[in-house]
């Protein structure tokens, strides 16, 4: 099925006003997450969905592709889905069936793997969406509140997300303080923030409100599941650094002078 990349892609962050644009070894980060998705092999092209016409000139400015969208939407998801309306508007061909892949705009360190991953699991016909999840390796993140877990059943299909500790190991974690992973029998998977939508579950999820689990964990993703819609999970090996802060930008800088 024909996969089509959009990066939303905001300058008013809360925490990092205009992170977009700022540079990472030279390139705006957005640059950096576009040239990623674009060395995806099974996508058939690649869109920033923007609010800000700085961002939209930087990504023409670098041979990119933007798509302007309204500085009202609450979320990714509905400013995606607008891209895909004005994109089908101006005549590509986008059907119910083909796929819209979700990847973030302050991920600078999406692997092209994990964007084929996430498209591959929607051969499944039963998947409304896909995405992918990493097996936590340090305790600290288990009970980090920014660390959003997430638990499946054995088909794959997600049951739950949550910025809590999921699922609760009764009888070994006495005390959230001293949680421990390394030689522990049980794992927790964090959840890997890239999605793959049909286009037509996208569509129907941008129209439908905010519901009560949505809005009291603040996920968006629970607003698919608890309209019924099925996410599929793929248990992946690559990690990503989220860009949140002008710390995190540091971090990041330094894992390109590395790989580099």
């Amino acid at each position: 099925m024909p996969a089509i990349i959009i990066i939303p892609s905001r300058y008013a962050s809360s925490r990092f006003p205009g992170k977009p644009l700022c540079l990472l070894s030279g390139k705006p980060m957005i640059q950096h997450v576009y040239e990623r998705a674009k060395e995806a092999r099974l996508a058939q092209d690649v869109f920033v969905a923007t609010d800000n016409k700085l961002i939209y000139d930087a990504v023409e400015g670098f041979g990119g592709k933007a798509v302007m969208t309204s500085e009202e939407h609450p979320s990714g998801t509905d400013r995606i889905a607008e891209a895909v309306q004005k994109l089908r508007d101006s005549g590509l061909r986008i059907e119910g069936e083909d796929l819209i892949v979700n990847v973030q705009g302050d991920e600078p360190m999406i692997h092209p793997d994990m964007i084929d991953d996430v498209i591959r699991l929607m051969e499944d016909e039963r998947a409304s969406m896909g995405t992918l999840a990493k097996r936590i390796g340090e305790a600290e993140e288990i009970t980090d509140p920014n660390i959003v877990k997430v638990v499946f059943n054995a088909e794959g299909f997600a049951l739950y997300f949550s910025r809590s500790p999921i699922p609760y190991h009764r009888n070994e974690w006495k005390d959230l303080r001293q949680i421990t992973v390394h030689g522990s029998r049980f794992t927790v998977f964090k959840h890997i923030g890239i999605y793959a939508y049909r286009r037509d579950v996208l569509l129907s999820l941008s129209k439908l409100p905010s519901t009560k689990l949505e809005e009291t964990e603040k996920l968006e993703q629970l607003r698919a599941l608890e309209n019924g819609f099925r996410i599929k999970i793929k248990e992946t090996e690559f990690e990503t650094i989220g860009v949140d802060t002008p710390m995190d930008l540091e971090r990041v800088e330094k894992c390109l002078s590395i790989s580099l």
